[in-house]
């Protein structure tokens, strides 16, 4: 049975429950009052459907409050079952009173049918709907359940999806890094080997220079040998201009880093000096009288920066509150101005 089935099973218990308890409250009036109207003094007799429907009026309470308890899970205790015991054998002992005075058994036997069943719809109807509302609860909990299930396989699928999805990263990542490293080793392999044919190139060559030069002359190998230290003192040369290079790259590096530094430490001076000078001028406390429109100024300001309510400020300052809050305006509208801009 799903919740649709017990909801309706449930309408279906209320609608016929109102209706045994309207048609057992209507034929209470019907047969109590002739009985009380009897037992009334004359000029009372007026008041003889009272009773009938005070009775009544307590079947419907316990009725409706037990449905209520009932669809909540909750449980009266024993004043609830004591009034609607004491209801129901009232409703009785009222319908099959005046018959029971006459000794009509078949008449007593006849008006005891509709409070009886007053007081077994009340009773049954009230495990009913206790059912009822375990059924609902059942359902509810079971749907709960599966759904808390759904979404742990869908929390689980996801992670299956995301380990996957990393997995799959990984590998491309691993992948490209192979490629990468052996390219690179590919790379450095035919650099060592053009150099390679480049120093065996050079080597030959200089083997045929070598035996070039021991056929030459004296004047020739000499010639060569100057002209040998020249480049090598060129190649000094080279090697210690290169050296100044770097080292003046280095020197202007440093010039610089030493410049952002000092021009760091001024800025942490100078703001270091703007907070000195703001807490002295907040914590010199509401002055005697008002301040000097310059130094009141510098006082506003400095509420303001300090985020201030605007009556403290007229308080530091010994200004009014509407001159501080112009002041507050034009300190918002010059910060509001540049980020426009």
């Amino acid at each position: 049975m799903n919740r649709v089935q017990i909801r309706s099973s449930e309408r279906a218990l209320s609608v016929g429950t109102w209706l045994i308890v309207g048609g057992a409250m209507l034929y209470s009036v019907l047969t109590v009052t002739p009985l009380m109207a009897a037992h009334t003094a004359v000029g009372w007799r007026w008041t003889a459907p009272i009773l009938p429907l005070v009775v009544d009026a307590a079947v419907v309470i316990v009725v409706r409050l037990d449905s209520v308890l009932a669809r909540l899970g909750g449980h009266g205790g024993a004043w609830p079952v004591a009034l609607r015991w004491m209801t129901g054998v009232m409703t009785l002992a009222l319908n099959i009173g005046q018959s029971a005075l006459a000794g009509d058994v078949v008449g007593a036997a006849v008006h005891a049918v509709a409070p009886l069943l007053l007081i077994v719809t009340a009773e049954a109807g009230l495990a009913y709907r206790r059912a009822l509302t375990a059924a609902v609860l059942t359902v509810e909990a079971r749907k709960r359940a599966e759904q808390e299930e759904r979404d742990r396989k869908t929390a689980e699928r996801e992670e299956n999806r995301l380990r996957d999805a990393r997995e799959q990263r990984d590998h491309e990542a691993a992948t490209a890094r192979e490629q990468r490293e052996h390219e690179a080793r590919m790379a450095r392999e035919e650099a060592d080997r053009q150099e390679r044919i480049r120093r065996e190139e050079r080597d030959r060559a200089e083997a045929a220079a070598a035996a070039e030069r021991a056929e030459r002359e004296r004047r020739e190998h000499e010639r060569e040998q100057a002209e040998a230290e020249r480049e090598r003192l060129e190649r000094q040369a080279t090697q210690q201009r290169d050296l100044e290079a770097r080292q003046k790259v280095e020197r202007e590096r440093q010039a610089r880093a030493e410049q952002v530094e000092r021009e760091r430490r001024e800025q942490a001076r100078e703001q270091e000096r703007i907070e000195r000078e703001r807490a002295e001028l907040l914590s010199a406390g509401p002055p005697a009288e008002k301040l000097p429109e310059d130094r009141a100024r510098a006082v506003v300001q400095s509420a303001f920066t300090a985020g201030l309510a605007v009556r403290v400020a007229a308080e530091l300052s010994g200004w009014s509150v509407g001159w501080a809050s112009a002041r507050y305006q034009e300190h918002r509208d010059a910060n509001t101005a540049p980020a426009l801009g």
